[in-house]
């Protein structure tokens, strides 16, 4: 018999909300599965101060639906990246690394995009991850 597989809905009030066809993050044996994020408001607003701002914005959202889910950055197994431009790469890193101690970073792609599903908003970051539940 195969073992079972459990899923846990993650919501917490606290992070941006989610349009209804996903959630802020799933866990199911152990890992967290979190959703895209992108640095904008709880209004879906692009936050202003470009890349670096954007970059924050998301971590800090990430940060949040992590520490819902039991988790939280320094368990993050593995984050996607995409940027709409890749002269946003080095700023970009910049912010990246002052979430993240140098000794436990995660496995990470980080890709260039077309775009990214906002309609009408200007904005070039988005991170998606996984994340052990200790």
């Amino acid at each position: 018999m195969a073992p079972s597989t459990t899923k846990k809905i993650i919501f917490t009030p606290d992070a941006l909300p989610v349009m209804p066809v996903f959630c802020q993050a799933a866990v199911s044996n152990g890992v967290v599965y979190v959703s895209g994020n992108i640095g904008c408001d709880r209004d879906f607003k692009v936050v202003e101060g470009g890349i670096k701002a954007q970059t924050r914005a998301a971590l800090e959202n990430v940060s949040i639906v992590l520490k819902a889910a039991g988790s939280g950055l320094e368990h993050i197994i593995k984050a996607n990246i995409y940027l709409t431009d890749m002269a946003d790469f080095k700023a970009m890193n910049e912010v990246y690394a002052e979430f993240f101690d140098k000794d436990n970073v995660p496995a990470r792609t980080c890709v260039q995009v077309v775009a990214l599903p906002l309609p009408g908003a200007v904005y070039s970051f988005e991170m998606e991850c996984h994340a052990a539940v200790p």
